[in-house]
């Protein structure tokens, strides 16, 4: 009986999720209940001013407490900050999935999330991120719509540095502190055509727009970038993302105008689950 309801579990979750995994950002949906997810995430890029490719790894845990909340805890191990490569930052995620009407291949969903992070890097540019950059928090909105093969979704938070800098901030600031960023991202899943199994290999297409503006410095800096990517996912547990990401328009000193970006995820269904006595 467990394995029938498994796999029911299994077949039903690729069927309405697949195409809302997105690579870059995160769905109002959530992580199946009593679920343990492990992600490695490898970024490369260019440096903006000199020929150094720099690296950043990200090894994560993400954890299905129930169909509303999950958690995700990650470090960032990398390069970009300075000529050697040394553990960077540690982070804390965690989402509450409030609002969701679901009907037969379709569904609207909300939730709100929360982030802190610290990292050992000083503020040194205007492109303020907790994914390893710098120490702060950050708090923010998604809402995610779903229409059969094709996953729309929307992201709002504001981001918070803390640093030491902030304490010698002069009449002229050098850095901002304060930023709002955003991202629109829409998943569409190409195969299989039709489902049969939980163990056919699934094909999704993505495209995100992600973007922040800086709040408390003037002028007021922007940058707004575009990410394709593709996703395969194996035997309803495992997910392939390979994906690049590269700058529209931007006025904000920037480590990187454009980066490549390979995760590999495995998940454990009902690893969380106590077993029965």
């Amino acid at each position: 009986m467990l394995r029938y309801l498994l796999t029911a579990i299994l077949f039903l979750t690729m069927q309405l999720n697949a195409q809302e995994l997105y690579p870059f950002s995160e769905p109002a949906s959530n992580m199946p209940s009593n679920s343990l997810s492990t992600k490695l995430s490898a970024m490369y890029g260019k440096a903006v001013h000199s020929n150094r490719i720099l690296q950043r790894y990200t090894p994560e845990l993400m954890f299905g407490l129930d169909k509303n909340w999950m958690v995700h805890t990650s470090l960032t191990f990398s390069d970009m900050h300075a000529d050697k490569f040394y553990f960077e930052s540690a982070k804390l995620y965690a989402k509450w999935r409030f609002l969701s009407f679901d009907e037969v291949h379709k569904h609207f969903r909300m939730a709100a999330f929360g982030a802190a992070a610290y990292s050992r890097n000083h503020l040194d540019h205007n492109e303020l991120s907790l994914y390893g950059d710098h120490s702060g928090v950050q708090a923010g909105i998604i809402a995610t719509q779903l229409w059969n093969k094709l996953a729309i979704s929307g992201t709002a938070s504001l981001i918070e540095v803390l640093d030491e800098q902030r304490r010698k901030e002069t009449v002229l600031p050098e850095y901002a502190f304060e930023a709002l960023s955003y991202s629109l991202s829409a998943g569409y899943l190409l195969l299989p055509m039709e489902y049969t199994s939980y163990t056919q290999t699934n094909l999704n297409l993505y495209i995100e727009l992600l973007g922040a503006r800086n709040l408390d410095y003037k002028p007021e800096k922007y940058w707004v970038d575009l990410a394709p990517s593709l996703q395969v996912i194996f035997n309803s547990t495992s997910k392939l993302n390979l994906g690049y990401r590269f700058q529209l328009s931007s006025d904000t000193y920037r480590l990187m105008k454009n980066s490549y970006m390979i995760s590999f995820e495995y998940i454990f269904l009902n690893a969380l689950q106590k077993k029965k006595k």
